[in-house]
């Protein structure tokens, strides 16, 4: 289990969370949704270390892990795949994804990995040698999820997969999500997209200015008043 207990984290004299407490099973597909500055990158951030905490601890199975820095949080079986999607424009696709396997010695197991990345997502088969600039935005964003899917994690952490694209490229997205999950893969999702996010996890939480303000099964909350209100249009 992933778990964040009291987490407290502070951008000068802002806190952007003020004590939470989460919990992702793993095996499951867990949901954090809410309006801009909610929190929600943040979460992921203190997960991956790439913000320290104020105050609180964060846990993976039992083992302490906010004391660590990102790349042992990596090694720990966590990777974050980021909002607006951050691939290296100048590198190509193949270039791009072995990146993702930087910390990996194991060489056969990093070509069979690229492979799996591939059986995911065919497009980058096709375009293995295109400079990933020159890619699409959903084929960026495919690109991405390839690239945190090489760290070979156990979490996957997604932060808006859903972003500027269309709704053709975000079904094939959820499409792929559920795939990863049902390989084995626990996954922590963070969306705008609330109808996205609710229906592809089991269960959910919605941040508020740095608090959660509602938790539940996902299936639940898809059909709570006040999230409908809010955040599905009614």
């Amino acid at each position: 289990m992933l778990e964040l207990v009291k987490v407290r984290v502070d951008y000068g004299q802002t806190q952007a969370l003020k004590g939470i407490h989460l919990a992702a099973k793993e095996g499951s597909i867990v949901a954090l949704v809410g309006p801009n500055a909610a929190g929600k990158t943040t979460t992921l951030k203190a997960i991956t270390a790439l913000k320290p905490i104020t105050s609180g601890e964060i846990y993976l199975r039992g083992k302490r892990i906010d004391r660590l820095d990102t790349s042992e949080v990596i090694r720990q079986g966590i990777a974050l795949c980021p909002e607006g999607r951050r691939v290296f424009p100048e590198l190509t696709v193949l270039e791009n994804l072995r990146l993702g396997a930087y910390l990996r010695r194991n060489r056969q197991e990093v070509r069979e990995d690229i492979e799996r990345v591939y059986g995911y997502f065919p497009v980058l088969k096709e375009r293995e040698k295109q400079v990933s600039g020159t890619l699409s935005g959903g084929e960026q964003q495919m690109l991405a999820i390839g690239r945190a899917l090489m760290a070979k994690p156990q979490y996957l952490l997604l932060d808006e997969p859903s972003l500027g694209l269309a709704p053709l490229v975000v079904k094939a997205i959820a499409g792929i999500i559920r795939q990863i999950n049902g390989a084995g893969v626990s996954i922590l999702l963070v969306e705008q997209n609330a109808r996205m996010a609710l229906r592809l996890a089991e269960y959910a939480y919605v941040l508020e200015s740095g608090e959660v303000a509602l938790e539940g099964k996902a299936a639940d909350l898809l059909h709570n008043d006040y999230v409908r209100k809010a955040y599905l249009g009614g």
